[in-house]
């Protein structure tokens, strides 16, 4: 009944990725004080277990997570788009859920159960540090590769302004018509 509309020629050549953001890097570092929501998240639920009364805190702050994404961090949400759909952050994201499973069952295994308050605060500060370390060294990673690909991009390709490469066959500039005519009055 309904047909996809076909795309144009363009939007099969556009890159994407990492390689579909044309902002300059400093633009579009996250700051470290983000990742400090996304440490809280991680270390959310032994914070629940130390405090129960902090759930309406986690849950505020899951709300002015979204509100500064979607607005502060407007013009990175497209790197940390790109982010997620990467290898790496997912392999953190992962490694994170296996060192909080991986960590329980070892201590299980031992006999030894994570149950008081200390010991869940223990918990989240060793897992909110670990997710900060990890973000913000996939972000360098990641930062990094789109540095190396926009060098690579701009090796590749020649400047449309002056035209080919030197060494490639042609004129450095192509000879084209005069930007004022000599019948043009001049107005001083």
């Amino acid at each position: 009944m309904f047909k996809k509309a076909a795309k144009p020629a363009d939007a099969a050549a556009a890159p994407k990725g990492l390689a579909a953001i044309t902002e300059p890097i400093e633009e579009l570092k996250l700051p470290v004080w983000f990742f400090g929501f996304e440490a809280v998240f991680a270390c959310a639920y032994d914070l629940h277990q130390a405090y129960p009364v902090l759930l309406p805190v986690i849950s505020v702050l899951v709300v002015a997570n979204i509100a500064v994404s979607m607005t502060m961090m407007r013009k990175r949400l497209r790197l940390a788009k790109a982010l997620w759909r990467g290898k790496e952050t997912r392999k953190v994201a992962i490694g994170l859920l296996a060192l909080r499973l991986g960590s329980h069952f070892a201590l299980n295994a031992v006999g030894v159960t994570v149950t008081s308050t200390a010991a869940h605060l223990v918990y989240a500060v060793v897992m909110a540090a670990i997710t900060i370390g990890l973000l913000v060294f996939t972000q360098q990673t990641a930062l990094r590769a789109l540095e190396n690909a926009r060098a690579k991009a701009a090796q590749e390709s020649p400047d449309p302004v002056q035209g080919p490469h030197p060494t490639q066959d042609g004129p450095r500039f192509a000879q084209s018509e005069p930007l004022i005519a000599e019948s043009d009055p001049v107005v001083a």
